[in-house]
């Protein structure tokens, strides 16, 4: 279970605090997977980041008794100056993993042969992503949070992320962000409207999305 009491987040700006979000309530439970619904700017990517506590919210509290990933391919808490292996050696120690077992996972699912024994900062953006995409699936999480679609790499290497996250991985917890409709219904038993700094949750996906299209602009 995963749960949301009353979250809110504000970031300091010159003139003041400048609220993202208010008092957001949100439950989760384990196999649940829901979607995350708002128009550029709302929080969305801000909620995520709380949600697997690569932030902190300004009031609040998250409770939970799951393990959560942080954001696919994100590589923000890397250390650039760490080889790509190095990066992954450090994750398993924190998170309890066996680094062999990983290091061979990673390196079959992410392609980047010798580059995974090179500094981040001579990777690309894609290789990354790719690398903090596969980082994330070789730790075993309860829950993956997933912002925007996950569209890392060509075509063939697109469909061999979904097949690991959404086909082998099928009986996890999922918190997904899209403006995709196909996407979302696909992938989520339910949805959530993030706008005017409050959370909407719906069971019916139609629902869902005429609340967020009629609140598109706020």
């Amino acid at each position: 279970m995963i749960r949301l009491e009353n979250v809110s987040k504000a970031y300091r700006i010159r003139s003041g605090p400048r609220w993202v979000f208010r008092d957001l309530n949100l439950t989760l439970e384990r196999g649940e997977k829901i979607g995350i619904l708002g128009r550029n700017g709302a929080g969305k990517s801000t909620l995520i980041r709380l949600i697997g506590r690569v932030e902190q919210p300004t009031s609040g509290r998250l409770l939970t008794d799951m393990s959560i990933s942080w954001p696919l391919a994100f590589s923000g808490a890397f250390q650039q100056s760490l080889t790509g292996l190095d990066n992954l050696r450090f994750i398993c120690r924190v998170y309890g993993s066996d680094p062999v077992e990983a290091a061979a996972k990673v390196d079959d699912f992410a392609e980047l042969g010798r580059y995974m024994r090179e500094p981040l900062r001579t990777y690309s953006a894609g290789m990354r992503a790719r690398l903090g995409f596969g980082i994330s699936l070789a730790v075993d999480f309860d829950c993956f949070l997933i912002d925007e679609i996950v569209a890392v790499g060509d075509a063939r290497f697109q469909q061999k992320c979904h097949d690991e996250l959404f086909v082998k991985r099928k009986d996890r917890a999922m918190i997904l962000v899209s403006h995709n409709d196909g996407y979302i219904r696909e992938h989520c038993d339910r949805a959530s409207v993030l706008a005017g700094g409050s959370l909407t949750h719906f069971t019916d996906m139609d629902a869902a999305y005429d609340y967020y299209q009629a609140h598109d602009r706020e």
